[in-house]
């Protein structure tokens, strides 16, 4: 696999001013879900989340929640100083939460892509939980989008379309090949690859007899605003039943896209390293998966390990394409 040396340390005072904050009590687990080592921020609401929860943030819209890695992404002098002022998660929560129903229960920290989209919606687009005379009318609000504040509201108007899903670029995934797959005719197989985001579905044709097959086939999927995991599966084609699984995994595309817009547009910088995503015990990786400009795209190689499935290994490289390209 290709990696690419790159810097993208914020400067010392930042960084320590940030972790000063951290290191309190209430800011060391996710302010929406709880789940522990929060390594994201949004930067005008005055909170820190983890990686799951940033998603969503990030989806709500700039104007709503700037969302910011701690580690990755440089801050200004006016973002640090907005976090400051708030004092981090249990004074923000104190008033986004202040009116959650009785018998409501938070997501935790396993809680489904569905769960936290509509807790956070609710909590910080909609405000149904903070008190009625704090909640903020767009139209009286004097600050931009960009300006940091404790308490911003969505000003932008739903779609008339009811069920209109909004996109926001287009994923091309190359599978390149499959290693050691698992048996299930015979001796051999004849394996194909299905990869799946929200509603779409695209497939690789299928290679027969082989337990090793190079594919080199590039799929393409939308991305829509609100995203989750990417589904890799694996099958047998079989003409007489159903087709056997040989194996499935899942691709956290937050470290990719995070990345991605955060350094914007791609053609301007040369080749370097803007993010990664880390093995560990609950995804499919078989190496830690750079994010890397290269030749102005943004683009990510990964190795997975096939789960429900006793061996298999699928490699694929990942480019992000916004859609003003």
């Amino acid at each position: 696999m290709s990696h690419f040396s790159g810097d993208f340390r914020r400067p010392e005072s930042a960084k320590s001013r940030l972790k000063d904050l951290l290191l309190q009590k209430d800011n060391q687990l996710c302010a929406d879900c709880g789940a522990p080592d929060p390594k994201w921020a949004s930067a005008n609401i005055g909170v820190f989340v983890c990686l799951k929860c940033s998603g969503v943030h990030r989806n709500l819209g700039t104007h709503i929640s700037k969302v910011l890695s701690i580690t990755l992404d440089e801050w200004t002098d006016d973002e640090i100083d907005a976090m400051m002022e708030v004092g981090g998660n249990g004074f923000a929560n104190s008033i986004y939460e202040a009116f959650i129903p009785d018998g409501y229960t938070k997501p935790g920290p396993s809680a489904s892509h569905e769960e936290r989209s509509k807790f956070i919606k609710s909590k910080y687009e909609l405000q149904e939980f903070l008190k009625p005379s704090l909640r903020i009318i767009p139209n009286n609000s004097s600050k931009t989008p960009e300006e940091p504040s404790c308490f911003q509201v969505n000003s932008s108007k739903r779609s008339p379309q009811e069920g209109m899903v909004e996109f926001m670029g287009l994923l091309k995934v190359k599978v390149i090949k499959g290693t050691n797959l698992a048996v299930r005719d015979m001796k051999s197989s004849d394996p194909f690859i299905t990869v799946t985001l929200g509603q779409q579905t695209a497939k690789t044709t299928v290679k027969k007899k082989n337990l090793n097959p190079v594919w080199n086939e590039e799929l393409m999927l939308s991305v829509p605003q609100e995203y989750g995991p990417l589904e890799l599966k694996v099958f047998d084609l079989d003409t007489v039943s159903s087709n056997d699984l040989m194996g499935e995994a899942e691709i956290d595309l937050q470290p990719m896209l995070t990345s991605a817009m955060a350094f914007g547009d791609a053609e301007i910088y040369g080749d370097m390293q803007i993010g990664k995503w880390l093995k560990s015990d609950d995804n499919a990786l078989i190496d830690d998966s750079a994010v890397n400009i290269v030749d102005g795209k943004v683009k990510q190689e990964v190795s997975l390990k096939l789960g429900n499935v006793e061996s298999g290994e699928v490699y694929l490289e990942l480019e992000w394409m916004p859609l003003d390209q």
